[in-house]
């Protein structure tokens, strides 16, 4: 496995749309989701989409409930109405944050690492990582979703603007 150089906002891999995997058992694809969960571990992240690692592919990884896991051309879609706002930060746009609204709960569809297909309802954080990474693979990047840019920042200036007597 391999630690992969991840891609910074301003790289236009970013802001494509990613390509579908034809086979997610090929070895090649095997090999990049390990290497990008080693890269995300390494990172300290809890989601990876390739395009972040400079492969145009419908894939990502993220930490689930039982360790890391990989949905390969992932379909997402909202379940009712409620809608969440919370922090967001990106290993693309390192020590920056910011709110993002986004659907609480979703349903999701896809294949595994090992091209089994799978599908389930996700709702909080782990609704809000797929939708994240999921917008990677559109060639979206979180703060393109904002609609107040003051809820946005460098995380050291909003943890001490948090902690401060003013606020």
């Amino acid at each position: 496995m391999a630690i992969l150089k991840i891609a910074r906002m301003g790289h236009p891999v970013l802001l494509r749309e990613a390509e579908p995997v034809d086979d997610p058992t090929h070895p090649e694809i095997r090999r990049l989701i390990a290497d990008m969960a080693e890269t995300m571990l390494d990172a300290s992240g809890i989601g990876l989409a390739a395009p972040q690692v400079h492969v145009p592919l419908r894939l990502f990884v993220w930490r689930g409930p039982t360790g890391v896991a990989a949905l390969v051309n992932p379909e997402l879609e909202s379940l009712g109405e409620e809608l969440e706002t919370a922090w967001e930060g990106c290993l693309s746009i390192p020590a920056l944050r910011g709110a993002v609204e986004r659907p609480r709960r979703i349903r999701y569809r896809g294949l595994d690492a090992e091209g089994s297909p799978v599908e389930g309802e996700a709702e909080g954080m782990t609704a809000r990582v797929m939708q994240h990474e999921t917008d990677h693979l559109d060639g979206i990047l979180y703060p393109m979703r904002m609609t107040d840019l003051s809820l946005f920042g460098f995380t050291e200036e909003l943890a001490r603007a948090a902690g401060s007597p003013a606020r």
